[in-house]
């Protein structure tokens, strides 16, 4: 029996099999990786230089896409490097590593969300008191809190992951899923369980409850609104919407992947719903919200229509 002290590197086991096709699912997933950076910064960017989105929503938003651009940065770099290697071995420190990553990750989205519901509940439920209640001072203590508390929730569950005892270093996916490392343990103690199911309530289930609650609220407010008050708190709570519908698919993918059998799913489309959040989710947050809020619109525009008139000036 071999613990973890002992196995120097995990296989990743769902590079097999590729062909050919290696170097297309190169090029495809590094344009994927450099669209989500430039459409993530370019929206961080944007944010930052108009000062008129100097505001706790557009403040919030920020920190969502910086946790896109981080959690992306979590997956891509090792997986475009596993792409040609024969030998698709991963170091123990980089697995854990990179489960560290997609924990952190994960936990900063669910909490990002909850912050952003809670702002949107409060402007549309209560908009006398939004001022005094979400403010930018406040929401410059909102954010550091946010990480702080995923990354207490890791520090949690490294307590679960590090005294694991490993039979086997074969993980079946194209990165180091927290899951699958767990599967891997000869044993598991019931302190383990434990602080693997708090870890869950407390990074999950409960900021996702929370989102939950607030969007009840808004939607009974505006059953009772005016057409145009309600056109408009649909059309500031779409990408919000979005973001928490697809996370909630990526999560169901997820626990079927998980729960279902390797050998009744291809392993093309087990690759997909393994990966399908990690993807999905840091491309649909900027396009949805560029796309969706006028504000950040208009911005955009301005800040073009500037560089437009500046380059045209140095031309003269």
């Amino acid at each position: 029996m071999e613990n973890s002290s002992e196995i120097a590197f995990f296989v990743l086991g769902a590079y097999t099999n590729m062909g050919q096709l290696k170097y297309l699912y190169f090029i495809l997933l590094l344009l994927w990786y450099f669209s989500i950076c430039v459409a993530n910064t370019v929206l961080i960017v944007v944010i930052f230089v108009e000062r008129r989105l100097h505001e706790p929503m557009y403040m919030l938003l920020c920190n969502l896409l910086v946790n896109e651009i981080s959690g992306s940065t979590s997956l891509y770099p090792l997986m475009l490097s596993q792409m040609f290697p024969d030998v698709h071995e991963v170091p123990v420190s980089w697995c854990f590593l990179q489960m560290c990553y997609i924990y952190m990750s994960a936990s900063v989205e669910f909490c990002s969300l909850a912050a952003m519901a809670y702002d949107r509940y409060v402007s549309i439920c209560n908009p006398l008191h939004y001022s005094v209640t979400m403010n930018t001072g406040r929401v410059a203590v909102i954010i550091p809190l946010v990480w702080l508390y995923s990354f207490a929730l890791l520090l949690l569950h490294l307590l679960f992951v590090v005294n694991l005892k490993f039979c086997g270093n074969v993980i079946n996916k194209v990165f180091c899923d927290p899951q699958l490392l767990a599967s891997l343990a000869c044993s598991v103690s019931v302190v383990s369980s434990i602080t693997e199911l708090l870890y869950t309530i407390l990074a999950f289930a409960i900021p996702f409850a929370l989102i939950m609650v607030s969007y009840i609220q808004i939607l009974v407010v505006c059953f009772n609104t005016s057409k145009e008050n309600k056109q408009k708190a649909i059309s500031t709570c779409t990408p919000q919407i979005v973001s928490v519908s697809n996370l909630f698919v990526g999560c169901t993918l997820t626990v079927f992947e998980t729960k279902i059998e390797g050998s009744r799913l291809p392993d093309k489309v087990r690759v997909f719903f393994s990966v399908y959040l990690l993807v999905c989710q840091p491309i649909i947050t900027p396009f949805m919200y560029g796309l969706n809020l006028p504000k950040i619109r208009h911005a955009c525009k301005k800040i073009l229509w500037r560089k437009k008139v500046f380059f045209l000036q140095e031309s003269f």
